[in-house]
């Protein structure tokens, strides 16, 4: 037997669209140093996540974790709700 719990990689990103059901996209952006130049440079990659109770919407702050795949694109599940989205 195995007895080492398998770590689940965790990543935090923006909610960019909950157009479908219990599926949000999720827009994860993180800062990486040019090889070249040096230049801190913004690389985003974008998740669909699933959200089983549909809670996550436009603009909201969310923490999702990998999973096994339930779709297609979809390996990723919503974990944690960290900021909701203000109204304007």
């Amino acid at each position: 037997m195995n007895d080492e719990v398998k770590v689940k990689r965790t990543l935090t990103g923006r909610v960019v669209s909950d157009k479908m059901d219990k599926t949000v996209t999720v827009v994860v952006e993180r800062k990486v140093t040019h090889p070249l130049y040096g230049k801190v440079v913004r690389r985003s990659k974008k998740y669909h996540a699933h959200d089983e109770g549909n809670e996550c919407h436009e603009g909201d702050l969310v923490m999702i974790e990998e999973t096994r795949p339930i779709a297609k694109t979809k390996a990723w599940r919503v974990t944690k709700l960290v900021e909701k989205s203000r109204l304007v």
